[in-house]
């Protein structure tokens, strides 16, 4: 079964995933790096400073990758809502997301794109749109263990067929950033 864990860059993704590798015995693949070592891109956009990933290459690789002894293969990437029927789309508040880019040394430009990609609720709209089941989870006070609680709860529900209490819970549109750009 292929799980994505998906949002905005700076929402959690590869800590949280990195967890649930270590504490959970998940297969987790980390899509971003593996796009990167293989070159599973069409070409490098040095003006946006990423690569643009060539999603067939990256979901036949995945496929080849997926180890069935594991009961779960995690998808850690912004991306891998293009990958997996199954996603959880983590979410935090632009005003948090900011701090944490920033950080990162992201460029004003990167960082405003992300921002309004959270705001306007960009990944989750389109997990809606193309995945079979989608988990929304607010990650703004950034409890990565908490985090990995409540995913550890939705793959437990997904994995026995019990997931209406979760599809409730944890349900797409939930988390509204709108606010955020005023009136």
């Amino acid at each position: 079964m292929l799980i994505g864990i998906t949002g905005t860059p700076g929402t959690g993704k590869t800590s949280v995933t990195k967890l649930l590798e270590k504490d959970y015995m998940y297969q987790v693949i980390h899509l971003n790096e593996l796009i990167k070592e293989e070159k599973l891109y069409s070409e490098v956009d040095t003006e946006r400073d990423c690569v643009v990933a060539d999603m067939d290459m990256v979901y036949n690789r995945v496929l080849e990758l997926q180890d069935i002894s594991y009961p779960v293969t995690i998808i850690d990437s912004h991306l891998s809502h293009h990958i997996a029927d199954i996603v959880i789309v983590l979410r935090t508040s632009p005003a948090k997301l900011k701090e944490r880019l920033e950080k990162r040394k992201y460029s004003v430009e990167k960082v405003r794109e992300n921002l309004e990609a959270e705001a306007l609720d960009i990944i989750l709209a389109e997990a809606v749109d193309w995945c079979e089941k989608v988990f929304e989870l607010d990650t703004t006070e950034g409890n990565v263990e908490r985090t990995v609680k409540d995913i550890g709860k939705i793959i437990m529900g997904i994995r026995m067929g019990d997931t209406n209490e979760l599809e409730n819970r944890y349900r797409p549109g939930t988390v509204d950033w709108s606010e955020f750009f005023g009136d």
